[in-house]
């Protein structure tokens, strides 16, 4: 919350040697693979900020170097999920998230139409900025990164970083520091090729042994459904299995890491597909990626668990699961 101290089709029988030789294969050559976020101006992910808010998010997310566009769109993720109407039983109000107090001081007429409105995100995406720069300025001289010392200030208050020279001892602010600069990377296009993850393959084999199973709606694989699975409850289900918790829909699975583009995907990776290219809150189906342009996935009522192409003209885009992305997520949006 926005105040001065915050208290956050191919055939089913395929068998286990086509994924595993295309698993080994990938990993063999992938190599150790360099991620992140790079320095300067940072592009936005693709789809990944509502096309309705990229514009702002952009241009407000260069207001000053502590600050950059996607840690912009993963602070609105974290607060309101992109949803400009959201209001919390604090009473904190609009997609960032501002309680009435610090709007009162903070708030600015970001499109310039003479009214400082906390519901309108033209004004409220501004004022975040703003106000995430006016906090970085606040400390400033506090030794340390500037970014991780302005979240801790929006997070703990200013004095404490000044007291402290650098991100307070407070395992709620390092908690809140380390969540948005992972959570940024999920919104972050990357620069260089993303990092391979280390549970990918034990990830397929969960999801391969489900194979033959009858979808169902809302299916989580418990036995009180017969074991089966929506695709969303499948994706979950597989990583689950290897100790990495992702949320249970799939448009929130979408920010459990960086986005490789699909010429650089590898076994593991979440694809994602939508009826709204640009917009990743629109996301309606997720798959398993097992190589070869094809996923594992739960497709629908009456079908059954099975590899499908992903190569289909309502694809997304893809996921590569981190075990801090998965962490970072808001627990709901």
């Amino acid at each position: 919350m926005r105040k001065a101290w915050i208290v956050a089709t191919a055939a089913v029988g395929a068998g286990m040697g086509f994924v595993m030789v295309l698993v080994v294969g990938v990993y063999l050559v992938a190599g150790n693979l360099a991620g992140g976020i790079g320095g300067g101006s940072v592009g936005l992910a693709k789809g990944a900020v509502p096309a309705a808010y990229q514009t702002l998010v952009q241009k407000w997310g260069n207001l000053c170097a502590a600050i950059n566009p996607a840690l912009l769109a993963a602070q609105l993720y974290q607060e309101s999920g992109f949803n400009p109407n959201a209001k919390s039983p604090a009473q904190a109000e609009g997609i960032a998230q501002f309680i009435p107090g610090t709007w009162a001081t903070h708030g600015v007429d970001g499109d310039g139409d003479g009214v400082r409105d906390v519901w309108n995100p033209n004004d409220a995406i501004p004022s975040a900025a703003s106000y995430d720069c006016e906090l970085a300025s606040y400390v400033k001289n506090a030794p340390g990164n500037p970014t991780e010392n302005m979240l801790a200030a929006y997070n703990a208050g200013a004095y404490a970083v000044i007291k402290y020279r650098g991100v307070p001892p407070y395992a709620e602010t390092r908690n809140y520091v380390k969540t948005i600069t992972t959570l940024a990377k999920s919104f972050a296009a990357p620069v260089t090729r993303v990092d391979p993850s280390k549970q990918a393959a034990a990830a397929i084999t969960y999801a391969q042994k489900k194979l033959g199973t009858p979808y169902l709606w809302g299916g989580n694989g418990t036995a009180d459904q017969g074991g089966r699975f929506d695709c969303s409850g499948l994706t979950k289900a597989s990583y689950d299995s290897v100790g990495v918790s992702l949320p249970r829909v799939a448009n929130d699975q979408y920010n459990a890491g960086p986005h490789p583009k699909r010429e650089e995907l590898l076994p593991g990776d979440l694809v994602f597909f939508s009826d709204d290219l640009t917009n990743s809150r629109a996301i309606r189906h997720v798959g398993i990626y097992v190589g070869g342009g094809y996923m594992i996935d739960a497709p629908r009522p009456g079908a059954v668990i099975r590899f499908d192409p992903i190569d289909t003209p309502d694809y997304f885009g893809a996921t590569r699961v981190t075990e801090d992305g998965a962490k970072a997520l808001p627990t709901s949006v």
